[in-house]
């Protein structure tokens, strides 16, 4: 082989080598080299957690998931036996807090009444006798006929008669004017209390058949018929399908056209379309959350921000979970 064969060899050979490190490069460039400047979130909406105020069992499921449900609409019925029992027992406290209230503000039965007008003028009657009684002995006395002890005696018995004839008119008073004011304004409030137990234990029974309160689609059921639920503890949860939103963490360096108030594009791949959209919420999530450490090269570190935006129009079948994608120029 001649050597300017072997040179042309070479000299292809470098060629060949570096138009391989050329093309390494430029895939290198185009690929690890350009930033991802896409942002991925999500559509998201309201839910609305169903849960009764009373443990008890669950003895009816009225709705399954993927049912549509308005305000009103019956969702599940618990049975609760306890609460019934303490209903029984306020009826009672309020039955018999009503009768003390009667008797108070009533006052004494006729029969007492007049049972308390026959004492009174049986010792007015007895009061008559001892003053004339009385009387005689005094006169007696002064002429001197009558010693000064039947005198005194008689004059006590007369005093005291005098005393009995109060005391029946006090007893006649008060079977006639009935209970004092104070015993009757508390007597009322004892009703009024246990009016309050009742309706206390009341608004516990109605908490065993569960209503929806908004409107909505049953996106999950917890608890099968027959399984005991807790005080608080989630029944069903309804997404609010008419309050839906979209969902993404964009780091800080990317946030360039988002903010509060203002409208931007992104791509629905549900749909093959694109949907406007307006940011309404915005906030850092914290040192915790994502973020790109960038002091290693002289730069500064990014923080991952959480915003919220809301389709300007709605899309028809748009639904939660569903992929949102903003393509950053």
């Amino acid at each position: 082989m001649s050597k300017k064969t072997q040179h042309n060899n070479i000299l292809l050979a470098a060629l060949g080598f570096t138009a391989v490190v050329v093309v390494v490069a430029l895939i290198g460039f185009f690929t690890l080299g350009e930033k991802d400047r896409s942002i991925q979130g999500q559509v998201e909406v309201t839910e609305y957690r169903v849960s009764s105020k009373v443990p008890g069992r669950i003895v009816e499921l009225r709705v399954k998931e993927g049912d549509y449900v308005k305000v009103g609409d019956t969702l599940a019925i618990i049975d609760a036996p306890e609460v019934r029992a303490k209903m029984t027992q306020a009826k009672g406290a309020e039955d018999a807090a009503a009768a003390m209230n009667a008797m108070a503000v009533n006052g004494a039965r006729q029969e007492q009444v007049r049972g308390a007008f026959e004492v009174l003028q049986q010792a007015k009657a007895g009061l008559e006798i001892a003053e004339k009684s009385y009387g005689r002995v005094q006169r007696l006395f002064d002429e001197g006929v009558m010693s000064e002890q039947k005198r005194d005696e008689a004059f006590a018995t007369f005093k005291a008669m005098e005393a009995q004839v109060k005391a029946a008119q006090s007893q006649y008073d008060l079977a006639r004017n009935g209970a004092r004011r104070e015993e009757k304004m508390a007597t009322a409030a004892q009703v009024e209390r246990a009016k309050g137990a009742v309706d206390e234990v009341d608004s516990y029974i109605k908490e065993t058949v569960q209503v929806a309160q908004v409107e909505g689609e049953v996106s999950e059921v917890y608890p099968r018929v027959g399984e005991l639920v807790g005080t608080g503890a989630p029944i069903m949860s309804i997404s609010v399908m008419n309050d839906v939103w979209g969902s993404f963490n964009v780091r800080e360096d990317l946030l360039e056209g988002l903010a509060v108030g203002k409208t931007f594009v992104a791509f629905v791949p549900a749909f093959n379309k694109d949907i406007t959209l307006k940011v309404f919420y915005m906030k850092d999530q914290g040192s915790y959350a994502v973020w790109k450490a960038t002091k290693d090269n002289g730069d500064f570190d990014l923080k991952t921000f959480e915003v919220k935006a809301r389709p300007v129009t709605p899309l028809e079948g748009l639904r939660p979970g569903m992929s949102l994608v903003i393509k950053k120029p």
